[in-house]
């Protein structure tokens, strides 16, 4: 777990990065929330980063939710609203932690792109083997095909993932099959999302996530406040994006609204 830290904060941002990066790829953004007067607490996903363990591997989808549960324990304890914020992969695991753990002090949630949904399934055959897999080796990896030039369009931030050591390129069955089953989770029981003010910010040429299904698990939720927001023309990874800093402004423009 890292912190960044301001003087008398307004709030804190728990953020929760997506499949095969890890929290150093938040820098720019964790740099952001601290110019706009908000502490930020980050960690790396098991199987992740700078984790133990076989990289790209879970045993339980739960794994992910018990490290966002540590970070909101860490982020109570500064007595400051807090907003929970997910990118791909990690904004499913906000989805399914805040479907199943406590919500305490959690003021809103943003989401960036959301896995409800992949934009290229595995073909049939693929996804049958690995079923069968994940019973019989359920460790077995292969390569989870998320390349860097579909990710985003900003060529300098590619360049840096390629090379990007702690980069994991492979995953296990037993993984694809736990976000199979945490995405059907999320469609299956809109009804257990809490009533929390919700901004998702979707990237409008999704190479990654389906943004159709994004957009159907938004329209299910009974919310009191909920924002959707797409991004013409704009990769998975909205806020690496070129424009990026509109984007942000948009994002803190939803948290400003929450926070004296």
């Amino acid at each position: 777990m890292w912190k960044w830290e301001v003087a008398d904060p307004r709030g804190v941002i728990v953020m929760v990065h997506g499949a095969g990066e890890h929290h150093g790829r938040y820098l720019w953004l964790a740099k952001k929330w601290n110019e706009h007067g908000f502490d930020v607490i980050m960690g790396d996903l098991p199987g992740q980063g700078k984790t133990r363990g076989k990289r790209g591997h879970i045993q339980s989808f739960n794994q992910y939710l018990d490290s966002v549960e540590e970070w909101l324990d860490e982020a109570r304890l500064k007595g400051v609203p807090i907003f929970l914020l997910g990118h791909s992969m990690g904004g499913l695991v906000v989805i399914r932690t805040l479907m199943e753990r406590s919500t305490a002090m959690i003021e809103g949630i943003l989401l960036s792109s959301p896995c409800l949904g992949l934009s290229e399934p595995p073909a049939k055959t693929k996804e049958f083997a690995t079923k069968i897999l994940h019973r019989i080796a359920p460790s077995f990896s292969q390569n989870a095909g998320i390349r860097s030039e579909l990710a985003t369009r900003n060529e300098a931030i590619r360049e840096e993932y390629i090379k990007d050591e702690l980069r994991v390129t492979k995953v296990s069955a037993r993984w694809y099959q736990e976000l199979s089953k945490a995405m059907r989770l999320a469609h299956r029981y809109p009804e257990k999302f809490p009533n929390l003010p919700l901004l998702v910010l979707q990237s409008g040429e999704d190479y990654i996530v389906n943004k159709y299904d994004v957009r159907q698990w938004f329209d299910q939720l009974s919310l009191s406040e909920k924002y959707y927001k797409e991004w013409e023309g704009f990769y998975h990874e909205v806020f690496n994006e070129p424009e990026r800093d509109n984007v942000f402004r948009h994002a803190i423009g939803f948290v400003n609204l929450l926070t004296p």
